[in-house]
């Protein structure tokens, strides 16, 4: 997918899911997507009966893992990504005017609350049928208004910047694990290996009387830079060095997606595997900056 208006960034985005070697059902979930300004024609003495779309104002890329039994995580994780988009879309002003310090605490608080609206929805489907109860999602989504990127998420999915040959992580793993090497108790090296490296905290769904955290950080664009989004069954098997070599090797969003998956699939392919690409070129030049964490339950 192109998005090349003229007075912003151009990138190139793409985006692959594959089930694995182990899993029967792939209850992973993507989407890539364009923002556009739309007209929709109600009567015209024009040849068209076609929606008039300007510009795109913006960029969308989710990734989200359900959990859950069966096809549960996979409903899951299909409820989180429709239900956000179509708050996004229903709020388009959300990003519009995005200045100051009071402004972008306002904009995280309703991020959150975005998400927080998530969660309960996953939680009221899964009170519905017994087969579906517990059923929940990791969600990370980057919303790139050049030369700004939004990243809200909860979970262990991931989103990474590469920046200069360097892959850096912008989000949190939500594992315990994660909550144990930064209080001391565990080593980062152990980490990986350890048996809480998987056991999530934060999720959307899951336990309806759980808190939910809602991460949300912003990213100034530069000139070259790319985005990575991931789902676990990437991240285990491909380290942030090798992450960022494919990617930079890779003649296209698209190639990378597809080796990306291969290495993974190689290495094991023990869970789904899914990975979203952009790049981006501008000769803007700017800086990665810590937005909040925000507790968005009641």
């Amino acid at each position: 997918m192109n998005l090349n208006p003229s007075n912003r960034a151009p990138s190139v985005s793409f985006g692959a899911t594959d089930r694995g070697r182990v899993r029967e059902n792939n209850q992973d979930q993507f989407l890539v997507a364009q923002i556009r300004r739309a007209a929709a024609l109600k009567a015209t003495t024009l040849d068209a009966d076609q929606p008039i779309m300007g510009d795109p104002q913006a960029e969308l890329l989710i990734v989200a893992d359900g959990m859950g039994g069966h096809a549960a995580g996979e409903k899951a994780s299909q409820l989180a990504i429709g239900s956000l988009t179509r708050q996004l879309l229903g709020g388009s002003d959300l990003f519009a005017n995005v200045d100051g310090e009071q402004a972008e605490s306002e904009l995280a608080k309703q991020l959150g609350a975005l998400l927080t609206n998530v969660h309960r929805i996953i939680c009221s489907e899964a009170e519905r049928r017994e087969s579906d109860r517990g059923m929940g999602t990791t969600l990370t989504m980057a919303y790139v208004r050049w030369p700004q990127l939004y990243v809200v998420h909860a979970g262990d999915s991931r989103c990474y910047l590469i920046r200069n040959g360097v892959a850096k992580q912008v989000t949190t793993d939500h594992t315990i694990a994660r909550q144990m090497v930064e209080s001391g108790e565990l080593s980062a090296e152990e980490e990986a290996t350890s048996k809480f490296s998987h056991v999530l905290w934060n999720v959307l769904g899951g336990n309806p009387d759980s808190r939910l955290d809602a991460e949300i950080r912003r990213v100034n664009l530069r000139s070259g830079d790319a985005i990575v989004l991931c789902s676990d069954g990437l991240h285990r098997y491909v380290d942030s060095e090798e992450l960022s070599r494919i990617v930079g090797d890779s003649e296209s969003p698209e190639a990378a997606c597809r080796r990306l998956i291969a290495v993974a699939n190689e290495r094991g392919g023990e869970d789904n595997i899914t990975v979203v690409v952009s790049r981006f070129q501008s000769e803007d030049d700017a800086m990665t900056t810590w937005v909040g964490e925000h507790d968005t339950t009641p």
